[in-house]
């Protein structure tokens, strides 16, 4: 055979189909989480600053984890860091339901926080070395996984929360755990170690300064859809219990939708575009959803955002990849900015919403998506 991608690629297609399952899992898992906020904040009678705390315990562990997540693969290999990952990940989902007070609730939170920023590090380093053996960009793809798996595990959420809390993320671990057990021989150890494990904590510098700022505030947005979302179309919109899990559903699908689309998008508009349209599609959503807080146009609101980020933060890693000398570098400053949102996101959402209201904490994510759209003008080179 003569060239071709044939005859470079050296991942086979099993190897990919278990890196969707696992991004897949991962997915339902956080939309089952995502499902069952409000009913655990109603249950315990927490108040929004009270919530506000778990979920910060919740990005906190993951944040911590994934600086041992490197050290964890280059110790047991990729594939099979991945799978411990994928177990743990399953064996700590249904401790929040299980939560009888706030204290037990914020360490439950912390054990699933931790599990999943350690498999959101082995997964995506996995992955990253699968697309570099596979001869293609096909990263979008595991993303789309991740937004689908969202979308499931919020719709089944939702459909079992009339048994209560425990129903949701207990079925959730039990796909986990069977979605790992179908895959697990597919994942292989092959392969140098991806430069993205080589990646650690790394402060903003230089031209990746507008880049960090995108990526902070919008992973803090998409944070919050997950975290206050359901909470939001309860307490605000008025939505029954059951129906509160359809703001985040919305919100994967249209994620699901816009990272399948995503390739295509950044060839055929550019970088600049992308992030500057779809943070202010974002924006968009937002305000539609606080003007109106009705379930129908807030529910339309959270899709339209789903659709304006789906792509914001994969093109800002591409171009930080591109920006620094040593692509892994690059990508680590806006990781870190990324998830420095992630972390701190909830808590001032949580504090917005204790001092005014939860309408206001999401009025201020406008702000967020509107300034992260004035930093596209970084990415026109």
């Amino acid at each position: 055979m003569s060239g071709g991608v044939a005859s470079v690629r050296s991942a086979a297609w099993t190897e990919r189909v278990a890196v969707i399952a696992v991004f897949l899992a991962n997915g339902i898992g956080i939309g089952a989480w995502a499902a069952c906020i409000p009913a655990l904040k109603a249950r315990l009678a927490l108040s929004d600053g009270a919530l506000g705390f778990v979920l910060f315990a919740f990005a906190l562990a993951a944040v911590l984890a994934m600086q041992f997540a490197a050290r964890l693969t280059r110790r047991l290999g990729p594939a099979k860091a991945t799978r411990a990952a994928t177990l743990l990940f399953g064996v700590a989902l249904p401790l929040p339901a299980f939560a009888p007070d706030l204290a037990t609730l914020v360490v439950a939170a912390f054990a699933m926080g931790a599990a999943n920023g350690l498999l959101d590090v082995t997964m995506n380093g996995y992955a990253s070395g699968v697309e570099r053996r596979w001869g293609a960009a096909i990263m979008s793809s595991f993303h789309a996984a991740w937004s689908a798996g969202g979308l499931v595990g919020a719709a089944v959420g939702g459909a079992l929360l009339v048994f209560g809390a425990g129903w949701p993320l207990g079925v959730a671990a039990a796909l986990v755990a069977a979605l790992a057990a179908l895959v697990w021989p597919w994942l292989q150890e092959a392969g140098a170690l991806s430069p993205l494990m080589e990646a650690h904590i790394a402060p903003p510098t230089g031209a990746l300064l507008p880049l960090c700022v995108a990526a902070l505030l919008c992973m803090g947005c998409e944070g919050a859809m997950g975290d206050w979302v359901g909470v939001y179309l309860m307490e605000t919109a008025r939505a029954p219990q059951a129906m509160a899990p359809i703001g985040f559903a919305a919100f994967s699908a249209t994620m699901v939708v816009g990272r399948l689309l995503g390739d295509n998008a950044v060839r055929a508009w550019g970088r600049a575009r992308v992030v500057r349209w779809g943070a202010t599609l974002a924006a968009a959503g937002l305000a539609l959803a606080v003007v109106d807080p009705r379930l129908g146009p807030a529910t339309l609101g959270f899709a339209l955002v789903g659709a304006g980020l789906s792509n914001v933060v994969p093109t800002l890693f591409s171009a930080a990849a591109g920006l620094a000398s040593v692509p892994a570098a690059g990508v680590a400053m806006v990781a870190t900015a990324g998830y420095a949102g992630l972390l701190s996101g909830p808590v001032v959402i949580g504090a917005i919403a204790q001092g005014a209201s939860l309408r206001l904490g999401i009025a201020f994510l406008i702000l967020c998506a509107g300034v992260a759209a004035a930093t596209a003008r970084s990415l026109r080179a």
